[in-house]
């Protein structure tokens, strides 16, 4: 589910084919009928479904139209990616441990808008994007896994963005992955387990300026490689 861009959505399609998982992303829903990841998932064959709130005289409406729209695809997870529209109660608990979302912050720190602004404002060392299972509670769900960025002194909100979003690109096709290979599961105190992952699977921006440049921390072991 997308509002503008979807390069996350784009990513995952990537990762889907490019690996030949036992996936298939079978709709792309958005809030913009003039979203450009809309066009770009009819490009590819993808089935979408604009529901835009303007084209409803009522919430209730367009959360129905919504629901309905999702109910065709018959997913067996919903991937929030940038879908930038508050969701109904009771369609998240519908779809509860099926809907997963990427937040531009390392959570709980920075929930809701304007990351990268109030991350540089705290003047935090390290921001970053989580991807965490969705609750009727903003941004507070379950996390799966995380990925930590440098904070540069001299950074903007821009170039923190840039660099954040690169590592969304590679963290939010990784957990798709342990999704299909059946890896991710939540345990009796409600967190999460990701199995052969680490707790905390950190994917961290060197100091580097090159926003090529990953360095990989995972269950113990260090390695580098290229976006």
């Amino acid at each position: 589910m997308i509002s503008g861009q979807g390069s996350n959505m784009r990513a995952i399609v990537h990762r889907i084919r490019q690996q030949n998982l036992p996936a298939e992303v079978v709709a792309v829903v958005s809030s913009d009928p003039n979203a450009p990841g809309v066009a770009w998932a009819q490009e590819q064959g993808i089935t979408t479904h604009v529901v835009a709130p303007a084209s409803f005289s009522s919430r209730r409406e367009w959360d129905t139209a919504l629901a309905h729209a999702v109910q065709q695809a018959n997913p067996d997870y919903i991937l929030l990616a940038g879908f930038m529209r508050v969701l109904a109660a009771s369609f998240v608990e519908h779809y509860a441990g099926r809907m997963l979302n990427i937040h531009p912050s390392l959570l709980p720190s920075f929930p809701g808008l304007r990351t990268h602004e109030h991350a540089l404002a705290a003047g935090v060392q390290w921001h970053g994007c989580t991807v965490h299972f969705v609750t009727p509670d903003l941004d507070s769900g379950p996390i799966i896994a995380q990925v930590a960025v440098f904070v540069h002194p001299d950074d903007t909100p821009q170039r923190l963005a840039d660099r954040v979003r690169l590592a969304e690109h590679r963290l939010y096709p990784d957990v798709v992955t342990w999704l299909v290979q059946g890896r991710v599961s939540l345990n009796k105190k409600g967190r999460v387990d990701v199995a052969g992952v680490a707790p905390r699977a950190y994917v961290a921006l060197s100091s580097s300026e090159s926003p090529a440049q990953l360095k990989i921390l995972r269950a113990g072991n260090e390695s580098s490689t290229q976006a």
